[in-house]
């Protein structure tokens, strides 16, 4: 019996620029129709922290080569252009693979938003860098013309910080879902989603922000009633006491277990540990629904139990 699988593609399934992105989704689909052909509903989400800041970089480059005829172009923009690209050569890469093994189903890539809440903590403490380094005097310029927060990066210099806020609900869900159950793979939810909040009346604004791609895979997955969500990363394992010699790979976990781990500071903000919350969350979410986090090319084996870290009631 197929199951319904939500998967988070981490950076590292798409290269860091136009070239590498080519050939990175040829083998990231490869992974995918391994699953498809097993009789699962696949929808994708993924990141876009290389292209979004290639974007942007290219955006802030024309506008200060020719400031009295472009504009600044709006971090939400950024983030629709990245979904995109990346959704184009992604389903192509799909359908390509897919037709090659005699699997006749469409591939759409859906321009997703995500509203996230304007009262959001996250809002008034950016932490998340972005686009281009610079010097002292351009940052300076660009707090004093355009209100941007910026933070020194570890004396490389300075760079643009924006906000990170939490994903509260899926705009196009339904959507999504009609594709879903009319038998199409989708992508959606690129680079986390263009994160929007509601003003007046039924107006959506884009928001100076990035979401975090697991977190909204997670309320992705949740919305549309996955049995499972996946989330690749660079290890087969989750691990504990990571970089030391105790180190501990972890296969099955409850989310109380999961949790714990995650209270004792075990695994690495901006890396580890919005994968392991976000599968917690999901975990938890209703009974029968688990989360595996493993490699790209260990998806097929982990949703048979052979190998990645799970975690379920």
């Amino acid at each position: 019996m197929g199951k319904r699988i939500v998967i988070a593609l981490g950076g590292n399934a798409l290269g860091s620029n136009l070239p590498e992105q080519m050939q990175a989704v040829k083998h990231t689909a490869k992974a995918i129709v391994d699953l498809i052909e097993e009789g699962h509903e696949v929808v994708i989400a993924h990141g876009n922290g290389p292209q979004v800041g290639m974007i942007q970089n290219a955006m802030t480059e024309l506008t200060r080569s020719n400031p009295e005829k472009y504009i600044p172009c709006p971090l939400s923009v950024c983030v629709a252009m990245s979904q995109g690209y990346i959704g184009y050569d992604l389903q192509n890469a799909l359908r390509e693979e897919m037709l090659d093994r005699g699997l006749n189903k469409g591939v759409s890539t859906v321009l997703t938003q995500v509203e996230v809440d304007p009262a959001d903590p996250a809002f008034h403490h950016p932490t998340k860098p972005i686009g281009a380094f610079m010097c002292k005097e351009e940052a300076d310029a660009l707090v004093r013309e355009r209100d941007y927060t910026v933070v020194e990066d570890a004396g490389r210099g300075y760079r643009r910080v924006v906000a990170s806020p939490r994903p509260v609900s899926i705009v196009e869900l339904d959507t999504i879902r009609s594709l879903v159950e009319s038998d199409h793979v989708v992508i959606a939810c690129g680079g986390g989603g263009i994160p929007v909040f509601r003003t007046e009346g039924h107006h959506l604004k884009g928001a100076a922000a990035v979401i975090d791609k697991d977190f909204a895979s997670c309320v992705l997955a949740k919305q549309l009633n996955a049995d499972c969500l996946i989330i690749l990363t660079a290890v087969e394992k989750v691990a504990i006491h990571f970089g030391t010699p105790e180190v501990e790979w972890l296969s099955d976990l409850t989310p109380a277990q999961a949790q714990k781990y995650i209270d004792a500071g075990e695994f690495a903000p901006g890396s580890m540990l919005p994968k392991v919350q976000a599968a917690v969350e999901f975990a938890q979410s209703a009974p029968g629904r688990t989360a595996l986090i493993t490699l790209l090319d260990k998806a097929k084996d982990g949703i048979a139990g052979r190998t990645g870290t799970s975690i379920h009631m």
